[in-house]
């Protein structure tokens, strides 16, 4: 199987990464059973521009049976605990539309596109072990820290998770009609900006574990 590992800093996947080691054609890891023919990874940067002409760019000379999209995201939330992995299941562009006053009209009712965005696999298809709870997510260029816009967002959409990149993937994925996942790590909760607050560390370090043991079980 040949899997993408696609995340927007290198610290996301740090990890794996290393684990894999150089990437030599044919190296095999000790202890890993991961090969870096079978296993490539792609660090695009931060936002969805970014995600989307990277992974555009990539897929339209290289071929996968699996993209993985890794990385840290903010709960809106409270009943999800900082650093937990989840996997997320549907994800929109929260901000891709038109405003009429104080109405919100999203890109699917004006009729030019698309907002939402599911993966097109499923984790448990793919490791009955692996067994993370599923969550809804947005993607947003701004990240929530007014209680304003929390407040607007949540009554619009109720989401549970928001990151920079997600929906993006899944729609370039869509494009490519790739078999694609996104987990994410919680590194904070939605609210004024507060680094005091943020639990980036762990969050990676769960992130890191949840995807060596699952590409283990693959490999």
């Amino acid at each position: 199987m040949r899997i993408l590992i696609v995340a927007a800093t290198e610290d996301e996947v740090r990890s794996p990464k290393s684990e894999v080691g150089s990437h030599i054609p044919g190296l095999k890891t000790q202890d890993s059973g991961l090969k870096t023919q079978d296993l490539t990874f792609l660090i695009t940067g931060v936002g969805m521009v970014a995600t989307a002409f990277a992974l555009g760019q990539h897929l339209a000379n290289n071929q996968y049976d699996l993209a993985i999209n890794l990385g840290i995201a903010g709960a809106f939330d409270r009943n999800i605990e900082l650093g937990e992995v989840l996997e997320i299941t549907e994800d929109t562009f929260a901000e891709l539309g038109a405003e009429d006053g104080d109405e919100f009209i999203p890109i699917d009712k004006l009729g030019f596109g698309t907002g939402v965005y599911k993966p097109l696999a499923k984790l448990s298809d793919l490791a009955s072990s692996a067994n993370l709870k599923t969550a809804s997510a947005i993607t947003v260029n701004t990240v929530n820290g007014n209680e304003a816009s929390i407040k607007k967002i949540t009554g619009r959409l109720n989401p549970q998770l928001e990151s920079m990149e997600g929906a993006a993937f899944f729609y370039a994925c869509k494009q490519m009609n790739m078999p694609c996942l996104q987990i994410r790590a919680v590194s904070n909760y939605v609210e004024k900006r507060n680094r005091d607050n943020w639990k980036i560390g762990p969050a990676i370090k769960n992130l890191n574990t949840f995807a060596l043991n699952f590409l283990k079980q693959l490999a």
